[in-house]
């Protein structure tokens, strides 16, 4: 199992996802599109494709002019019927990719947050095993409409689409699922500026927060993780689907 992963900022680590990529045995590429390196230019060289998130916006062509070929990248996993993951930012440029408006500093929020799953997200395999309500991280200022054909999987009160799924197996997540405890004490270090931007006082209470709310977001992602990761075929599982 190859995946690609395409990181749109440094220092956005895979936490819960690596976990459970590494859990299935999958070989990990890295393609830094932020610092100039190259995108994965044959769908065929991957069983999987993820995108992760990045302080800039998903329309931010002119400071990164890899994006339109990102998104268009993202479409092409789809199209060849892979897996393709999506998270924060990377879930604005896979709604970009299939036409819908990407909503630039209309929602805000920060930190572990309630998202609630709907009844198509309930039967889909990447939110099958969280609760109906579930704590998980969040970073994100913007936000999209859903894409046509969309099928809608998780919404809360501040931002409508939190999850969704393309055809059989391309999701985009506003949330960081993959943001554990690990990752969040890691941000918390490194982007104090930002955070304090953000939701200023955060960092005093976080020790307080992060006991009420890093377990239980762990936990969530961790099951979202490993669901993704189930959507994932390789080439030989997919030659031997077409052969029965």
């Amino acid at each position: 199992m190859r995946v690609a992963v395409v990181e749109n900022m440094k220092n956005t680590p895979l936490g819960a996802l690596g976990i459970a990529l590494e859990e299935a045995g999958a070989e990990i590429e890295w393609f830094r599109a932020w610092d100039g390196e190259r995108l994965p230019n044959d769908v065929r060289a991957h069983d999987a494709l993820v995108v992760l998130g990045g302080e800039q916006n998903a329309l931010d062509d002119e400071t990164h002019p890899y994006l339109p070929e990102l998104a268009q990248l993202m479409r092409r996993f789809e199209e060849a019927d892979k897996a393709v993951l999506g998270i924060c930012l990377g879930s604005q440029i896979l709604a970009r990719a299939y036409e819908a408006e990407n909503l630039i500093g209309t929602t805000h929020e920060f930190g572990w947050k309630m998202v609630g799953v709907t009844e198509e997200g309930k039967a889909d395999p990447l939110l099958s095993d969280v609760a109906d309500d579930f704590t998980i991280f969040q970073w994100h200022s913007d936000t999209f409409s859903l894409p046509a054909g969309a099928v809608h999987l998780a919404t809360n009160a501040v931002t409508r689409n939190q999850a969704f799924r393309v055809g059989r197996a391309a999701y985009g997540t506003q949330f960081h699922f993959e943001a554990n405890a690990a990752v969040v004490e890691r941000w918390r270090t490194e982007f104090k500026a930002s955070i304090e931007r953000n939701e200023p006082g955060w960092l005093e209470r976080y020790p307080e927060i992060a006991v009420q709310d890093a377990p239980s977001a762990e936990t969530a992602g961790l099951a979202i993780a490993r669901g993704w990761v189930s959507t994932i075929g390789t080439a030989a599982e997919r030659h031997k689907e077409a052969v029965l």
